[in-house]
């Protein structure tokens, strides 16, 4: 689980790129996974969440915009956004090896290593919301 931790913290700064920059930083994800020498299982990971979140992004967004009372996608921080694409990605898609309560609580430790103190709770409000409409 330690590897998936990294993985996902990985897949952040890529799709937190992703968000800013579009899809050139594919090319340079797989580059840097393989520079920066990255066990198989933590690559494999970062690759299948980056990829699936940007094939699944209007959905996933669509999800986001109808449980996140008051505020526009654009209005959350890109960091914020990323952190719940990434949750919502695991918890629809990824149902049989990732239940929704390890992928809340790993996107709620997300927010809170690498947001605002409020962060953590806006996540969990968010995803819990999607994990009750996904029935999970």
């Amino acid at each position: 689980m330690k590897n998936r931790r990294k993985a996902r913290e990985i897949a952040l700064t890529f799709l937190y790129q992703w968000d800013v920059r579009g899809t050139e930083i594919l090319p340079e994800m797989d580059e840097i996974l393989v520079r920066d020498r990255r066990a198989d299982d933590i690559a494999d990971y970062v690759r299948l969440l980056v990829r699936g979140v940007i094939a699944e992004s209007r959905g996933i967004d669509d999800m986001l915009s109808g449980a996140a009372e008051h505020w526009s996608l654009r209005r959350m921080a890109v960091v914020d956004r990323t952190i719940l694409r990434i949750a919502v990605y695991e918890m629809d898609h990824r149902r049989d090896d990732v239940p929704a309560k390890v992928a809340i609580n790993e996107a709620i430790e997300l927010a809170k290593r690498f947001s605002t103190e409020q962060s953590g709770a806006f996540v969990n409000g968010v995803l819990d919301r999607i994990r009750r409409t996904l029935q999970l």
